[in-house]
């Protein structure tokens, strides 16, 4: 894969990293590591945060999630295929089911405005907006970065409380 680093049209993206397993947060702070060694420049990250397993067998830990923002020169399929190559380098099999149990998760939550849906990715994450596990750190650390429809997190964020 070319360095994304060297297209001069970066992108700013959001990204959910989350697990549910021992050793979840060791393997994000290897996540963060590998994208920015993939070319995710100006990574930044917020803080790790608990949350309750939403949409999993009845069960499951609690998540330990983070939101990561940065910027992103290749394609939405090439930060797809890096987000799956780092989960599977964590532990996570290739085949996996969204409700089961696993240490590491990476979401692709927003990709500068772009808008898509294909059959392996649809960006925005569509259900990033029902989810207090993705907005609230998010909102912590880039409240003001839009979705493509020109909601910030933060506006996202008052309008599932409710505000």
């Amino acid at each position: 894969m070319k360095n994304p680093q060297q297209n001069s049209n970066m992108v700013e993206i959001a990204l959910m990293l989350g697990g549910d397993l021992p050793g979840t947060g060791a393997a994000m702070q290897e996540a963060l590591q590998k994208f920015a060694a993939a070319g995710v420049a100006e990574l930044r990250a917020g803080k790790p945060v608990i949350s309750a397993a939403e949409d999993c067998v009845p069960g499951t830990p609690d998540f330990l999630d983070m939101a990561c923002c940065g910027k992103w020169g290749g394609t939405p399929e090439e930060l797809l295929d890096l987000c799956q190559r780092i989960e599977r380098e964590a532990g996570r099999p290739a085949l996996h089911s969204s409700r089961e149990a696993r240490v590491l998760d990476c979401d692709i939550i927003i990709f500068g405005d772009l808008q898509m849906t294909s059959p392996r990715l649809t960006i925005p994450h569509p259900r990033a907006r029902q989810r207090f596990f993705v907005l609230e750190p998010l909102a912590e650390l880039a409240p003001e970065m839009c979705f493509p429809d020109g909601v910030t997190v933060a506006e996202a964020l008052a309008q599932l409380r409710g505000q």
